[in-house]
């Protein structure tokens, strides 16, 4: 519900909403395969799972959910990695967009959502991390995330709720 409301927030604002979500081709080329064969799960990516296969483009479990859903002109960026940046057009499509700022949400914090993080901070733009707008697996690596993310005075960007978000906005 809070990133729902976030979107809700930037469509009325008339701001760029840019979704993203990792997958990879059927035939698994753009995945290496030391990361799909790192960790202990249940299941690996291009496994069969009860929503067709692990992050492949085209599966039904690649889809974004329906109520986060792009709507018409809105960017969807297929990223191959951790990182939103990383051997995708989002870098130019900021660039097209003139794009300073970035309001980041998603999941997983400690991982995708800080990987994207840092490497858009790498590229000069000044980040904001919406706190309830972001989850992990595991609680304690999410505090720590934030944590990392804002320490030696927000080396790699801010954090805040999204209440704060929508305080500033109503007050500007």
């Amino acid at each position: 519900p809070t990133v729902a409301r976030l979107i809700a927030l930037f469509r009325a604002q008339g701001w760029p909403v840019i979704h993203t979500r990792e997958g990879h081709a059927p035939d698994l080329g753009d995945c290496p395969p030391v990361k799909r064969e790192r960790g202990k799960p249940a299941l690996r990516i291009g496994d069969e799972g009860p929503m067709g296969r692990i992050l492949i483009h085209g599966e039904p479990g690649h889809g974004i959910v329906d109520a986060l859903a792009p709507i018409e002109g809105e960017i969807v960026i297929d990223k191959p990695g951790k990182g939103a940046f990383y051997a995708t057009t989002l870098g130019t499509d900021l660039a097209l967009l003139g794009a300073t700022h970035l309001v980041l949400a998603g999941v997983t914090t400690e991982v995708c959502v800080q990987t994207t993080m840092r490497e858009a901070n790498d590229r000069g733009f000044d980040c904001l991390l919406i706190e309830d707008a972001t989850e992990s697996y595991f609680p304690e690596f999410k505090e720590s995330a934030l944590k990392m993310i804002t320490a030696q005075g927000a080396i790699v960007g801010w954090t805040a709720p999204l209440a704060a978000l929508e305080q500033a906005l109503a007050g500007a």
